[in-house]
């Protein structure tokens, strides 16, 4: 057996092409679409009681993509596995820093799982992250839109970064990170808090919530920002180092 020697390249995540085909559309639709409904539809016609319906639904959604992908061929149990500790990094990530309220490494942890392993991955590492350790903290009406939020900065990091398009390296992951923390999950969550905790939603009412969550979102950005600055280069390197070894998927 030949064997490859050499320092795993950390600014290159093994991305194959920048097209995006037709099952990673019908993934996008599932993610951008369906759940968005499926989550609306739970608040509405669920009165929000549903959650654990809503959040299985989702999970459902994500599993879609990797059933598509693995219809040709047998999905290896070795790549089961990598997912599956990316998902327990995240849940005991969440769960060793639980006396620090939003600072945590969870989203970094989904970042740099979906620079690597893809936007399928990515989502699915930021969900399953997101129920299970909900089992800790609490479930609620607000896990199927966490589930959501952790899920879509997955996505993102993969069609940003693992299709090539930027470079996973500690600037553009700290950049990323600090625009998905603060915009795109506390942006999503915060949403959940307009439409439960107010009869009529209104712009006055989004200004205050947003403006009573600002310190909050600062807080898991800078949080995020530093778990990225400190573990993207080692954690990158040994995920690539178990792609080069065990000939992992490319999975959008």
């Amino acid at each position: 057996m030949q064997r490859k020697s050499g320092k795993v390249n950390v600014n290159k995540c093994d991305n194959k092409s920048k097209f995006i085909n037709t099952r990673s559309l019908l993934s996008i639709f599932l993610y951008l679409i369906c759940m968005p409904a499926t989550i609306l539809l739970g608040i509405y016609l669920l009165d929000d009681r549903k959650y654990y319906i809503v959040s299985m639904l989702i999970i459902c959604y994500a599993m879609i993509p990797f059933y598509v992908l693995f219809e040709k061929r047998k999905p290896k149990t070795r790549e089961i596995i990598v997912i599956s500790v990316l998902i327990v990094i995240g849940v005991c990530g969440r769960a060793v820093f639980f006396m620090t309220p939003q600072f945590k490494p969870v989203i970094a942890i989904v970042i740099i799982s979906g620079a690597c392993l893809g936007g399928h991955v990515g989502f699915l590492v930021g969900s399953m992250t997101g129920f299970i350790s909900n089992f800790l903290f609490g479930q609620g009406p607000w896990t199927p839109w966490q589930m959501f939020a952790f899920g879509i900065v997955g996505l993102f990091a993969g069609l940003i970064f693992h299709k090539g398009f930027l470079t996973p390296n500690k600037i553009f992951l700290c950049i990323y990170g600090a625009f998905a923390t603060f915009f795109i999950f506390g942006g999503i969550v915060d949403i959940w808090t307009i439409l439960m905790f107010t009869p009529s939603p209104n712009v006055e009412t989004a200004i205050l919530v947003y403006s009573a969550a600002l310190v909050f979102n600062l807080i898991h950005t800078v949080s995020t920002v530093f778990f990225l600055f400190i573990f993207a280069k080692p954690m990158i390197e040994k995920i690539e180092r178990v792609k080069l070894k065990y000939g992992l998927i490319d999975t959008i």
